[in-house]
């Protein structure tokens, strides 16, 4: 009987897999208390996956974290509570609320709260002693993090340096670290948007609803598609539309934007990304549209 053979782009999925799950395994064995960050998008959802593959048939001996901002689309947080739940994994949640009550945080004039998840991130790495966050960024979604390397430590005070990131020669990793350092890992620095939802469509992992077309009430500013919510709704000469959208990307309510579309399935999604000439966040995320370095001035300071 002969073999079946894999499709040139099934190899290729393969061997991304393959890698990711080895930096993975690193992890595991080379530090004593990593997280993975886990929001219930879908780059946190396939690393999820990847990660229960590297152990499987062991309990995944990680914690999984999200620095909730208040903001986020309910879809996704019933999606985030029902994969822990069903997956009887323990989960950490830093709610940017709790800093903003006690003063430690103060809400910003743009209403925007993703720049201020760094502060409850690096107080909580600190709290829980973790040493190694896993997370699911991706180089091909912004400039500065095209810059990083898969194994990043971070300085006492969460800082990344992109002149002191260490060579990964032959994928060699060094994870070692100074008392107070932090390293973050990202296992699927090396894929592509299309590569996430081709793997999603291979492996058959389950998404939050708002990433298929769907009915939403929205209102154009800046020229993205945003959603009212807690975080404020039209304002000014801004009018609320029902259309079909689909999320890209999964963020702060009040600055991810959604696209105009049609596609229902995994396979539509892909035929739509296949033709698209912009990165999911450079569409749809307008804490990136703050600056010309915002994602960088923001890794800076801390954030992941």
């Amino acid at each position: 009987m002969s073999t079946p053979t894999l499709s040139a782009t099934d190899v290729s999925l393969r061997e991304l897999e393959a890698e990711s799950i080895e930096i993975i395994r690193e992890v595991i064995a080379e530090f004593d208390r990593p997280a993975l960050l886990f929001s219930g998008g879908k780059d946190s959802a396939v690393l999820l996956h990847l990660a229960r593959k590297a152990i499987r048939p062991a309990p995944l001996p990680i914690t999984l974290l999200h620095i909730d901002t208040g903001h986020n689309l309910p879809e996704v947080l019933e999606f985030r509570d029902r994969v822990i739940a069903e997956g009887g994994h323990r989960l950490v949640v830093a709610e940017v609320e709790k800093w903003l009550a006690d003063g430690r945080l103060t809400e910003r004039p743009d209403g925007t709260r993703n720049p201020l998840q760094t502060v409850p991130l690096l107080d909580t790495i600190a709290e829980q002693k973790f040493d190694a966050l896993l997370g699911g960024a991706r180089r091909d979604e912004d400039r500065a993090r095209a810059k990083e390397r898969i194994f990043s430590v971070r300085d006492a005070f969460g800082g990344w340096d992109p002149r002191k990131q260490r060579p990964e020669l032959w994928r060699i990793y060094n994870g070692r670290h100074a008392p107070g350092e932090n390293t973050r890992v990202f296992p699927i620095s090396n894929w592509t948007e299309l590569d996430v939802w081709r793997y999603i469509e291979a492996e058959n992992v389950e998404l939050p609803s708002i990433y298929y077309a769907h009915q939403r009430d929205v209102f154009q500013r800046d020229g993205m598609w945003l959603t009212p919510g807690p975080w404020g709704g039209p304002r000014g000469e801004e009018s609320l539309e029902t259309l079909s959208v689909r999320y890209r990307t999964v963020g702060d309510g009040s600055c991810t934007g959604a696209v105009l579309s049609t596609a229902t399935t995994v396979g539509e999604v892909i035929e739509e990304i296949a033709v698209s000439t912009l990165t999911e966040r450079g569409a749809t995320r307008a804490d990136d549209r703050l600056s010309e370095a915002a994602m960088e001035d923001r890794k800076r300071e801390g954030y992941f």
